[in-house]
C-alpha cells in the first residue's frame, strides 16, 4: 500500500508532466512568432519564477543553506533548468511538437543510467537492447524529418537539442537527490532561480529592458504568462515534492504524460499531422523505452518506491 507522502509524489509528477506536455506547444507557438528571442524567453520565466519563489519564502520559517551546498545548488541551476531549458526554447523552432515529444521520452532511459552508475546497479542485455531500440526509431525520425513539399519540420539539429534537453534533466534528477531532500522545496527553488536568472541575464538584458510588451497580442501575452506561472512556477515545485518521495528512475517514468498531451494537443490546433513514419518511429521508441523500464532490475527500483 503506498504511504501518504508517496501518493503525494505521484500526483505531483503527474501534473508537472501534463503541464509539460501542454508547454511543447505553448512554446513552439511562441517562438515561432518570432515576438520573443529564446534566451529573452528563457530570462523571463526565470526572474518571474523565481520572484514567486523568493516572495513565498518571506512567509515561511527562514531556512539558511549550508556555505558549501552552494555550489551544488548551482550546479543544480545549471543542470535542471538553465541548460534545460534553453536547449529545449533552442530546439523548438527547428522541430515540431509530436516529434519533440518522442525525443523527451526517452528520459527515463537516461535517468535509469545514470542512477545504474550512481547507485552501482547492475545493467542487463535486455536494458542494452530496449535502448539500441529506442535510438533505431530516434534515427529514423531523423531520416523521415522532411515532408513531402520539402520544408523541413524537423532538423537534425532540432533533434540533437532535444536529446541535449533529456539528457540534462536526467543528469538533474538522478544527481541532485540528496540536496533537494536537504532543503524545502521553496528554499530550494528560489535559489535555482536566482543562479540561472544571473546566467541568463548578461545575454538578454537588452532585449527585455526594449522589449514593448503593450504592443504584444494579447494570446502572446496570455502564453508567456501560462509559461511563468504554470510551466515553470508550477512544475518546478511539484517536481521536487515528486523527488523527495520517488526515486529518481520512478520520476522520470512520468514523462510518457508528456508526449500524449503535446501530440493529441499539437494535432487538434492543426500544428502537427500525424503521418504513418511518425507512427513507426514513436513505436519503435516507445518500445525500446518499455523494455528498459520494465525490465526485473526495473520493477524492483518500481517496488522500492
Amino acid at each position: 500500500m503506498l504511504k501518504q507522502s508517496s501518493i503525494l509524489g505521484h500526483i505531483a509528477c503527474f501534473t508537472a508532466y501534463l503541464i509539460f506536455g501542454l508547454n511543447i506547444v505553448v512554446c513552439k507557438d511562441l517562438t515561432s512568432s518570432g515576438a520573443i528571442s529564446p534566451i529573452a524567453l528563457f530570462t523571463l520565466r526565470s526572474l518571474g519564477a523565481g520572484a514567486l519563489f523568493w516572495i513565498i519564502s518571506l512567509f515561511q520559517p527562514t531556512q539558511s543553506v549550508e556555505k558549501g551546498d552552494y555550489i551544488k545548488i548551482f550546479a543544480a541551476s545549471v543542470l535542471g533548468f538553465f541548460l534545460t531549458q534553453m536547449f529545449f526554447l533552442l530546439a523548438i523552432s527547428h522541430i515540431t511538437p509530436m516529434d519533440c515529444s518522442i525525443i523527451t521520452s526517452l528520459s527515463p532511459v537516461y535517468t535509469m543510467f545514470i542512477a545504474a552508475y550512481a547507485l552501482k546497479e547492475p545493467l542487463s542485455a535486455q536494458k542494452i537492447g530496449g535502448v539500441a531500440l529506442s535510438l533505431c526509431g530516434i534515427t529514423y525520425l531523423i531520416l523521415n524529418s522532411v515532408t513531402a513539399s520539402g520544408t523541413a519540420e524537423t532538423t537534425p539539429l532540432g533533434v540533437v537539442l532535444m536529446i541535449g534537453n533529456s539528457l540534462s534533466f536526467s543528469l538533474y534528477l538522478g544527481i541532485f537527490k540528496p540536496i533537494i531532500s536537504k532543503y524545502s522545496v521553496v528554499t530550494f527553488m528560489k535559489w535555482i532561480f536566482l543562479f540561472a536568472t544571473l546566467l541568463a541575464l548578461p545575454f538578454s538584458a537588452k532585449e527585455i529592458v526594449s522589449l514593448n510588451f503593450v504592443a504584444l497580442p494579447v494570446e502572446y501575452l496570455a502564453e508567456l504568462a501560462f509559461l511563468i506561472i504554470c510551466a515553470t512556477f508550477i512544475t518546478y515545485f511539484l517536481i521536487p515534492v515528486g523527488q523527495k518521495t520517488l526515486r529518481p528512475t520512478l520520476v522520470s517514468m512520468y514523462s510518457y504524460v508528456q508526449p500524449i498531451v503535446a501530440i493529441v494537443v499539437s494535432i487538434y490546433v492543426g500544428m502537427d499531422t500525424l503521418s504513418w513514419q511518425k507512427v513507426v518511429a514513436a513505436i519503435t521508441v516507445f518500445a525500446g523505452v518499455a523494455i528498459v523500464s520494465y525490465s526485473r532490475s526495473k520493477l524492483k527500483d518500481n517496488s522500492q518506491a
